[in-house]
């Protein structure tokens, strides 16, 4: 009498009977406006909602909608302030768990984003993207009020702060704020006297490193910034620009008190001594005293001249 096939072969045999031999695992499930393939009918449905916009799940606390479950409850945690998976090696917190293996390259060093171009190699996908504009002069983000634009979104923020005068870092110790925590943590500086960038030829000290770069066209004797009118050179680009003034005939900085304009601020502010009555250079010989270096200079002259 031949087998009722209810045993397990009889079991494949029936599958194999209805999908005709194909694998059970395969994608049976196909998308009519992409094609893309599916494994489960559920995973297609949930597909179907990228194409018709459908997004079924809405946070009840802002309204934001999405496609999946999942998507909506990991949203939640921005909400609850959830951070379910811990680096085992610092003890940072993260929402998503894709951003904890992210961290983690942090720990172990590993940059898997290669750039084809230089080599260069990155520990996040999205480094690596930005990056590439670097060789494709890109700039997608635009600034609406100048037209200036970025090749990062985060460059246009801080960007945005020069047209809007917001400052949002400032210093406990004095209360001057800042656009950025970069001028922030620079401007410490001149409150802890920290100067990290030294002058290898004099030993000299600066709390910036582009102020050490400008310190050092005083030993090459480079001026590498040329005036285009007059071919005058300068070791500084601020010196350039105070110097074009001469030619503009611009004064930007001007007196409060008379309304008389200067091309230079320091210019600006000797004289205002004239309204003040500051004279903060003292002769040590007579204690007379000035408001300008260069009169206390032109004064000790007539000290050496008793001397001699």
């Amino acid at each position: 009498m031949a087998s009722s096939g209810t045993g397990s072969d009889g079991v494949e045999n029936s599958l194999e009977g209805e999908f005709g031999g194909r694998d059970v695992t395969a994608k049976r499930y196909k998308c009519e406006e992409c094609s893309k393939q599916f494994s489960q009918l559920g995973n297609l449905k949930t597909h179907m909602q990228t194409h018709t916009g459908e997004k079924p799940y809405m946070c009840e606390e802002c309204s934001k909608q999405f496609t999946r479950l999942n998507h909506l409850k990991r949203h939640m945690r921005t909400h609850t302030g959830e951070k379910p998976y811990r680096c085992e090696e610092c003890s940072k917190q993260f929402s998503l768990l894709g951003n904890l293996k992210t961290h983690m390259r942090t720990h172990t060093g590993i940059k898997p984003h290669k750039c084809e171009e230089c080599s260069r190699q990155f520990s996040h996908l999205n480094h690596l993207k930005t990056h590439m504009r670097t060789h494709t002069g890109e700039k997608p983000y635009k600034c609406e009020e100048c037209s200036k634009q970025f090749n990062r979104l985060g460059e246009l923020k801080i960007h945005m702060r020069t047209h809007t005068g917001e400052k949002p870092y400032k210093c406990e110790k004095c209360s001057k704020q800042f656009t950025t925590t970069g001028t922030l943590k620079q401007h410490m500086r001149t409150h802890t006297g920290e100067k990290q960038f030294r002058c290898e030829e004099c030993g000299k000290q600066f709390s910036l490193l582009h102020h050490l770069k400008k310190h050092m066209h005083t030993h090459t004797g480079e001026k590498p910034y040329k005036c285009e009118e007059c071919s005058k050179q300068f070791g500084h680009l601020s010196d350039l620009k105070t110097h074009m003034r001469t030619h503009t005939g611009e004064k930007p900085y001007r007196c409060e008190e008379c309304s008389k304009q200067f091309t230079r601020l320091d210019v600006m502010k000797t004289h205002m001594r004239t309204h003040t009555g500051e004279k903060p250079y003292r002769c040590e010989e007579c204690c007379r005293q000035f408001s300008q270096l260069s009169s206390l200079k032109t004064h000790m002259r007539t000290h050496k001249g008793h001397r001699s």
